[in-house]
């Protein structure tokens, strides 16, 4: 059997983005770190899987539309009356700048469980990826670790998004040791900029690069916003600059970049030397860039250049 797809395993969320700067008037729009990412290798041509559970009432329905727009593959998710998504409030500021004003989750122990998984499906797809957003929480720390397992019994590659939302979690220090126990087992690792200093306590990129290998992570990448990013390989790094665009929303450009680096490594296999890694960083870095260019994480198009 030839294994095709990537599954993202996580929580959807619906992002209010305020559209007026007294804050009173949203606009709805599906979002998610995990969610943008199957989108984002939809919209490149892969099949795409989502795991995650949800509700059954108007803001699920609304949920399960936009994924079926993007025509990703839900039939593994699960659903019961109990469950609410969670919303993540989006305000302007005096001067028109957007910040993080609101988490939202009214069930947040209604989460994927270990049993709900279907190992079927990761003998046939191709990645697996997933982020720290739901580790915070016990069942979904768990739910994850059975997946991995999964993911490596099935000889499927296993992509990992730091993606860190401290307010989610009890301490720095928890967030910190939980994701690190985690790199042990991936394949692919992306961290910002921040992320690297945050976990390794370091303050600079090459000392916190130099704490990374003692993981031995194959494949691992640091964006750096609008400057581009690195990729590394077995210890040597590169340097890929980034895209030049007119940026009017950051808001899932790390998922973009994500999306395209896994597709990459979907069509192409993974890569031989330093000189393929950093031509999928670069196309990461385009389809990431152009991810700015509207506002709100789904709503520029993906495309292959």
């Amino acid at each position: 059997m030839i294994k095709q797809g990537v599954i993202s395993l996580g929580e959807a969320f619906v992002d209010y983005i305020s559209t007026n700067r007294a804050n009173t008037k949203y606009q709805k729009l599906l979002g998610g770190a995990t969610v943008n990412l199957a989108a984002g290798t939809r919209r490149l041509g892969v099949p795409s899987y989502y795991l995650c559970k949800l509700g059954t009432d108007e803001i699920s329905q609304f949920v399960e539309q936009e994924l079926r727009k993007e025509n990703i593959n839900t039939e593994f998710c699960v659903r019961t009356p109990r469950k609410k998504i969670c919303g993540v409030y989006v305000h302007l500021n005096e001067i028109g700048e957007r910040y993080f004003h609101s988490y939202i989750n009214p069930t947040p122990d209604e989460v994927l469980s270990e049993d709900q998984l279907d190992r079927g499906l990761f003998e046939k797809a191709k990645i697996f990826y997933f982020g720290s957003g739901t580790l915070f929480h016990d069942s979904a720390k768990e739910t994850t670790k059975m997946a991995l397992k999964y993911a490596k019994e099935s000889n499927t590659l296993v992509a990992f998004d730091t993606n860190l939302r401290l307010k989610r979690w009890e301490s720095e220090e928890q967030c910190r040791k939980t994701v690190k126990s985690f790199l042990v087992d991936v394949d692919i690792v992306k961290l910002a900029e921040d992320e690297v200093l945050f976990l390794t306590e370091t303050k600079s990129i090459d000392a916190g690069i130099e704490e990374l290998a003692q993981w031995k992570i194959p494949f691992l990448f640091i964006t750096l916003g609008s400057k581009g990013a690195y990729a590394v390989l077995h210890g040597r790094k590169t340097h890929v600059p980034g895209i030049e665009v007119n940026a009017v929303d950051t808001t899932g450009a790390g998922d973009a970049f994500m999306a395209a680096l896994l597709y990459r490594f979907h069509e192409k296999g993974e890569p031989a030397d330093l000189t393929q890694l950093a031509e999928y960083t670069q196309f990461a870095n385009r389809v990431g860039a152009n991810a700015t260019t509207k506002i709100g994480s789904l709503t520029a198009a993906i495309k292959i250049e």
